[in-house]
């Protein structure tokens, strides 16, 4: 029996490279076993799902909403979504920001993006893994590696707005009654917390010894009760008009966020 002529157009595909198990696929009619077409068909199909999450292809060109912190969520990822609103909100409060917790090299460099705004950053656990232009900022001092359970190495109103993300949940109250006050101390106009919410997935096991404890999710009563313990008073001009920008920007929180005053 005489060979069966492969098409011209099948011909083109192979001689373009458009399909490259097409050669393959359809020469294994004749001299291969159906089970190698299949085979090659969901090797393709791998490679091609491969390449398009692994950061190369159509999916993999955003990973900085990825947290390190290795749950569902990351409420640092929730800042970078909510700077236009933050702007709204604060104005020109958001002329000096300072930024606290992990992935805060993101957010900084977001920030940077704006207009007449001016951005530093604290990462609170190592950077072994940061790519170089985090590093990068880390030598020109524009983000630093600080324990945060320690006075802050800044003067009083050094920022006019403090944002901290994905830190205070790994705090115990011990540390929360020094950390928080340093972070309003260090705050001319603002506080602006974000803080995961009761029922979100905790770190991975493998991420705990990082940060030395479990994150612990406590609910809005909790922190609003603690607020008031610590003489932290809630900024409700910030919250109303926040709630206002979120609404226009269709905007619903997965995350916790209160509005502080400054200390005084």
């Amino acid at each position: 029996m005489s060979r069966r002529q492969v098409s011209s157009s099948a011909r083109r595909f192979v001689d373009t490279g458009s399909f490259p198990f097409a050669g393959a696929i359809l020469n294994s009619k004749s001299r291969s076993s159906p089970w190698l077409s299949l085979a090659l068909i969901l090797l393709g199909a791998f490679l091609l799902i491969t390449y398009a999450y692994g950061g190369h292809g159509i999916f993999g060109g955003n990973k900085e909403s990825v947290s390190r912190l290795g749950g569902d969520f990351s409420c640092t990822s929730e800042v970078q979504r909510t700077i236009p609103i933050l702007k709204k909100a604060y104005g020109d409060s958001m002329r000096k920001v300072l930024h606290v917790g992990p992935d805060t090299c993101s957010v900084v460099s977001q920030l940077l993006k704006e207009e007449e705004t001016e951005a530093w950053g604290i990462e609170p656990y190592d950077i072994e893994d940061a790519d170089p232009s985090c590093k990068s900022a880390v030598r020109k001092g524009i983000v630093r590696v600080v324990d945060i359970k320690f006075p802050l190495p800044y003067k009083t109103k050094s920022f006019s707005l403090v944002i901290v993300s994905d830190a205070l949940d790994y705090l115990s109250p011990k540390y929360l009654n020094k950390t928080l006050p340093e972070l309003a101390r260090v705050a001319a106009d603002g506080l602006v917390i974000y803080t995961g919410s009761p029922g979100q997935q905790r770190a991975k096991v493998a991420e705990l010894s990082k940060f030395g404890r479990p994150a612990k999710m406590r609910s809005s009563s909790w922190w609003v009760r603690y607020f008031v313990q610590t003489s932290l008073e809630e900024n409700e001009s910030a919250i109303k008009k926040f709630e206002q920008a979120a609404s226009k920007n269709s905007y619903k929180p997965t995350c916790q966020i209160f509005h502080l005053k400054p200390q005084l």
